[in-house]
């Protein structure tokens, strides 16, 4: 048996399995629930710079700070 037809059989079999095995195991760990806050935080990082304004101001105000904020 040659080399390639070694490997070639090598890679159907067993590679393809411990590739299966490795998906399997990001999948149980990325939903296992001690990663609760990991996933939490991350899907607050869009929400972590927003400035919070009062009800107070009115929108012409609001509009004029995002605008200041956006282009500097």
């Amino acid at each position: 048996m040659d080399t390639y037809s070694l490997l070639r059989e090598i890679a159907d079999s067993w590679v393809l399995l411990a590739m299966f095995a490795f998906f399997i195991g990001a999948g149980v760990w990325a939903f296992w629930p001690g990663q609760r806050t990991a996933r939490d935080d991350a899907a607050g990082i869009p929400f972590r710079n927003d400035v919070v304004t009062d009800a107070s101001e009115s929108a012409d105000d609001s509009a004029a700070m995002n605008k200041e904020r956006n282009y500097g």
